[in-house]
């Protein structure tokens, strides 16, 4: 299904639109490495297609077979195709290329080159490396990916494969002009998470409930897959530009962080509770699990999933709502003492402003929606806050 290229793309689309590019309503080009037959490569050209139709180009592709490029962009059906038979870029049908186009493959000494050069060569507005050797850029080749004005290849980088650009690479990259690269562990990490939401059908669903359930199922988990996507990057994105100095790669690191800070706080929150309390709180499950799963097997979702799954899930779901919502500066400057309390009361704070943004959205306020948007958005931590001021005045009084 494409999992971790759906969430590559999503970082690809906050990127582009960061960088002033509107991806949906202006022509755009794109270079990958990885082959059609790839599942990250090929995925992506699916997604491509599917998201900006002829608005994107893409102008060079490079695989184990050879290297295809063309700047007024490759055949999308053609691509397309090799993807379906499952086809390295070798099989592309010269036929169908522009005259501008090339194909060369590697059992030319020519083809080898222009295959391992392409994704230094190739102008792109995007590159995505979504498959080739690790450290296939690094720290003794860097500079063979600007072009003789300084300037380099691509706008931005999206890592949908692990370990193509090395840390050394990238720190120099952006050093010498701000190259944006989205790292890899944040830009291909839709996978591991729907590893963890199989895992919760596995427990929960027999064989023949999971097939009957499939089909809303996984329509399901790519959306929620999507929507996670969207919030790292937006979030990612939003950090840059409060610290234009710290290059993507470190703030997802400290993204990272300061999710599992937050994680671990949570969880030993939530551990301290009474059995009592603890019972109630599965129905936060719905945060993490898709809406098919949890909706028709809620009841068995409380029996089914051990305690020490669910506490995981809320709590990772909660340090993620909190970090993403809220930021760094405010999650990492919570002290380590007060973070499991904070963390409840975030839970707790959350729970009653979204009531009321539900109650506001439902009014006949004229500014209803917006009204609701915002009290999401920026009351959770207000409420947390003043709370926290009125617990503190209580003490001193």
């Amino acid at each position: 299904f494409g999992v971790t290229s759906e969430g590559v793309a999503v970082f690809l689309d906050v990127a582009l639109n960061a960088l002033g590019l509107s991806p949906r309503t202006e022509p755009w080009s794109v270079k990958l490495t990885g082959g059609p037959d790839g599942d990250v490569a090929g995925n992506m050209l699916q997604i491509l297609h599917r998201e900006y139709g002829d608005k994107v180009r893409v102008v060079g592709m490079a695989d184990g077979s050879g290297c295809a490029e063309d700047p007024a962009g490759l055949p999308m059906a053609e691509l397309l195709r090799l993807f379906e038979q499952s086809l390295p870029l070798s099989a592309l049908d010269r036929a169908a290329l522009s005259p501008s186009g090339l194909l060369t493959t590697v059992d030319t000494e020519e083809g080898f080159h222009a295959r391992n050069s392409m994704h230094n060569r190739v102008v792109a507005d995007a590159f995505i490396p979504a498959g080739g050797r690790p450290s296939a850029i690094n720290g003794s080749n860097w500079r063979d990916f600007l072009l003789p004005d300084g300037t380099p290849s691509a706008k931005v980088i999206v890592e949908g494969a692990n370990l193509f650009v090395t840390p050394e690479a990238r720190q120099a990259l952006f050093e010498e002009c701000g190259l944006p690269i989205i790292k890899d562990s944040s830009a291909n990490k839709c996978g591991v998470i729907c590893s963890s939401l199989e895992i919760a059908a596995s427990i929960v669903l027999e064989r023949d409930e999971f097939v009957a359930l499939k089909p809303a199922y996984v329509p399901a988990v790519v959306d929620r897959l999507r929507a996670l996507a969207r919030l790292e990057a937006s979030r990612i994105m939003a950090e840059s530009r409060l610290r234009p100095h710290v290059p993507l790669p470190k703030l997802s690191e400290q993204l990272s962080l300061a999710i599992l800070r937050v994680t671990n706080a949570a969880a030993d929150a939530l551990e301290s509770l009474e059995p009592e309390r603890k019972e109630r709180l599965w129905p936060l499950m719905r945060e993490h699990l898709p809406a098919p799963l949890f909706d028709a097997y809620s009841t068995r979702i409380a029996e089914a999933l051990p305690w020490e799954y669910q506490k995981s899930l809320i709590a990772a779901s909660l340090a993620s709502r909190l970090v993403y919502r809220e930021g760094l500066s405010w999650a990492e400057s919570l002290p380590s003492e007060a973070l499991p309390t904070v963390c409840l009361e975030y839970l707790r704070q959350e729970q009653r402003i979204r009531q009321l943004a539900e109650d506001v959205r439902t009014s006949s306020l004229g500014e209803r929606d917006e009204v609701s948007e915002l009290l999401i958005r920026g009351g959770v931590r207000a409420a947390v806050e003043s709370a926290e001021h009125t617990r503190g005045a209580a003490i001193a009084a």
